[in-house]
């Protein structure tokens, strides 16, 4: 699952790859936004990815769906 955290008053969004699913990031954000604490979420990777819940601007959840990298065949 691919997620990009957009910061405010930063010019670059925060993306990263995560094992858990897109109810499950949405929940984590929700909660935290309502809480007033800040959004904490693993990568695949296992590292801690941690945003002020006041700073966020926006939240994309990608799609779990790898897509496959490669050249296919091209029919002339």
């Amino acid at each position: 699952m691919d997620i990009e955290l957009g910061v405010q008053n930063v010019a670059r969004p925060v993306t990263f790859s995560t094992e858990a699913g897109a109810d499950e990031v949405g929940a984590a954000i929700d909660k935290a936004i309502a809480e007033g604490r800040p959004i904490d979420l693993t990568d695949d990777k296992g590292r801690r990815i941690i945003v002020p819940a006041a700073a966020l601007g926006y939240a994309i959840i990608g799609s779990e769906t790898k897509h496959a990298v490669g050249f296919g065949a091209l029919d002339a």
